[in-house]
């Protein structure tokens, strides 16, 4: 071209200008993508220019750092037994004055485990649906309420125990007598009492009722009687009362977890094994309940031993968690269980076990290894369904 000659106009969005503009879009998306809020395509072109741009990288670099500063700690996901770990840590070093009993730190760590969850909810997650499951007679039965109806639920039936410990009945006079002492039927009462639906307000008062529960059978864990716990058709010893309360602590917690769809681990080992060893001792007297209602088969009659002799036995094996063996008897809640009248063998995972001790699955579901007398294990699995209550 000579120097007379018109220049051509240059060519709009020349090689330059397009990787300008490239850089530039790149470059805004880099805080998206610190966020993990790029789609696929935008993370690909994202990640293949930092490794051409030494400062979008270093932006890139401190952007990311930045970003793992804003998620809120997530504490149901550490080890269900570091509270205890570190606690006897603590305590190692400075015994406590007034230590919590053995048979209530279960009750004391799966209540703090239940408020670890609730303080990370929003309002309407407190308002999720949750369905109360349990066994009734032979069959399955359940009853719709809320996270919050569950709290209710939870702080009603502790109230057995503050009463029985001489502490405020947080059902007030919400309840007759004639709604009796049952689980049942305080919740219902609470729920009827209630001027509108139980909402996040309804923490403050059950976190405190657990901690007075939790320091006055400190104070009372040397006391020469401990006071029983009635629970309508029956009563329990206090430190079984307090397994017991951790133990429906934990299943409820998890029908929560499961409603607001957030992970949930089973308690600490060796308070796994409390609650299990609870249930199996209790699991005589529920057959013997069961047999006199017609819903389990009759005492072998030939077999019938005084209270204290050994007797026919199942032999109840817990696996994992939790694990160990009981030795079950069969025809007597006063017989003792004995290996040389060993007619049956079951086998099931721990955490198995407390959910069909929960009503969570039926008998006929719960993955048991079986071996001997079809008809006493059948027996025993139904009768451990039967120990769910609302």
């Amino acid at each position: 071209m000579t120097p007379d000659e018109p220049r051509e106009p240059e060519e709009r969005g020349a090689p330059e200008d397009r990787d300008g503009a490239a850089h530039q879009l790149l470059k805004s998306l880099l805080g998206a993508w610190a966020l993990a809020a790029c789609s696929p395509e935008e993370t690909a072109a994202v990640e293949e220019h930092l490794g051409e741009c030494g400062s979008c990288a270093e932006e890139a670099l401190g952007l990311r750092e930045a970003a793992t500063l804003l998620h809120r700690p997530d504490a149901l996901d550490l080890d269900p037994g570091l509270r205890t770990r570190v606690l006897e840590g603590c305590l190692e070093r400075r015994p406590p004055h007034i230590p919590v009993p053995g048979w209530a730190a279960p009750y004391d760590a799966e209540t703090a485990r239940l408020d670890a969850l609730l303080q990370d909810m929003g309002d309407a997650e407190w308002e999720a649906p949750v369905r109360l499951r349990w066994f009734e007679g032979e069959d399955a039965t359940s009853r719709r309420t809320t996270v919050a109806g569950v709290i209710a639920h939870l702080m009603s039936v502790d109230g057995l125990v503050a009463v029985a410990l001489g502490l405020d009945d947080p059902l007030g006079d919400a309840t007759s007598a004639a709604d009796g002492p049952t689980p049942a039927a305080r919740t219902e009462a609470y729920w009827r009492a209630a001027h509108s639906p139980p909402a996040r307000s309804v923490r403050a008062p059950w976190r405190e009722q657990t901690h007075d529960l939790v320091r006055t059978v400190s104070f009372a864990a040397n006391a020469v009687q401990e006071p029983p716990v009635p629970y309508g058709a029956f009563a329990l010893p206090l430190p079984d009362a307090m397994l017991d309360r951790a133990f429906e602590c934990w299943v409820h917690a998890e029908d929560i977890a499961e409603a607001v769809d957030y992970p949930y681990d089973p308690p600490a080992p060796r308070h796994l094994h409390r609650m299990i060893d609870l249930a199996a001792r209790m699991l005589p007297g529920v057959l013997a309940a069961r047999r006199q209602a017609g819903l389990a088969s009759p005492a072998r009659t030939r077999h019938l031993v005084t209270a204290g002799d050994p007797g026919r036995s199942l032999r109840l094996e817990i696996e994992g968690l939790g694990g160990g063996q009981w030795l079950i008897p069969l025809d007597s809640p006063g017989a003792v269980g004995s290996a040389d009248h060993e007619v049956a063998h079951v086998a099931l995972d721990g955490v198995e076990f407390c959910r069909l001790a929960a009503g969570h699955v039926t008998p006929r579901e719960a993955a048991a290894g079986q071996v001997g007398d079809r008809e006493a294990i059948r027996d025993v699995l139904s009768a451990a369904a039967s120990l769910s209550r609302m």
